[in-house]
């Protein structure tokens, strides 16, 4: 089975060559090991496992599609064979705009990505992280559009400069007792293209 092949709001389409992260249990708040453990897809989630049955699947779409490339991992965790397929099927399919996502945004300094791949990282709030996060991204030497993730939001960003990002996408904690935003962490965002998922357009 492949997870995850619906609409997410910001891109029309999932695509996950490669599910598992070893990031886990660091990230608490993550939906994609509570829907593993659920459905299990991989038998350990901190063993990242590639799919390469699944790499033809934005070959087989003809329609200018844009795509989140491993929603149900974290490409800094890929080996480097794995990702050299993936960014090969992204040079194969001009007509789609590949989303790519991580919080190490350094990592993208290993491989060169097509103009039809733009790069995002995720950061969720004020911690120290954040900063390093930001830098790793902004510094990135791709010349690839960037993106920002925000997801879930769990504090603000008074202090962090995210203008030089083309996109902020911003959501909230999902499943059992999750953090809701306080209506400051939201007002702080302040950036020119603002996509706020559903699920925090109540908090508005």
């Amino acid at each position: 089975m492949n997870p995850i092949k619906d609409t997410i709001g910001w891109a029309e389409f999932s695509w996950n060559p490669v599910v598992g992260c070893r990031r886990s249990p660091t990230c608490y708040y993550c939906y994609a090991k509570r829907m593993n453990d659920r459905f299990q897809w991989i038998p350990d989630w901190r063993e990242p496992q590639f799919f390469p049955n699944r790499l033809d699947e934005p070959i087989k779409r003809k329609k200018p599609t844009t795509i989140f490339v491993g929603s149900m991992s974290d490409i800094s965790y890929w080996k480097k064979e794995w990702t050299a397929d993936v960014i090969e099927v992204c040079k194969k399919c001009p007509q789609h705009t590949f989303m790519f996502l991580t919080k190490d945004g350094y990592c993208y300094n290993r491989y060169e990505f097509p103009d039809n791949c733009q790069l995002g990282a995720t950061i969720v709030g004020d911690i120290l992280e954040t900063y390093f996060r930001l830098n790793w991204l902004r510094e990135a030497e791709n010349k690839n559009r960037k993106y920002i993730s925000i997801e879930p939001l769990l504090g603000s960003f008074e202090n962090h400069d995210i203008s030089f990002a083309d996109l902020i996408i911003v959501g909230v904690m999902t499943g059992i007792n999750p953090v809701k935003p306080k209506r400051e962490w939201i007002d702080s965002i302040k950036h020119h293209n603002i996509f706020y998922k559903e699920n925090i357009r109540k908090y508005l």
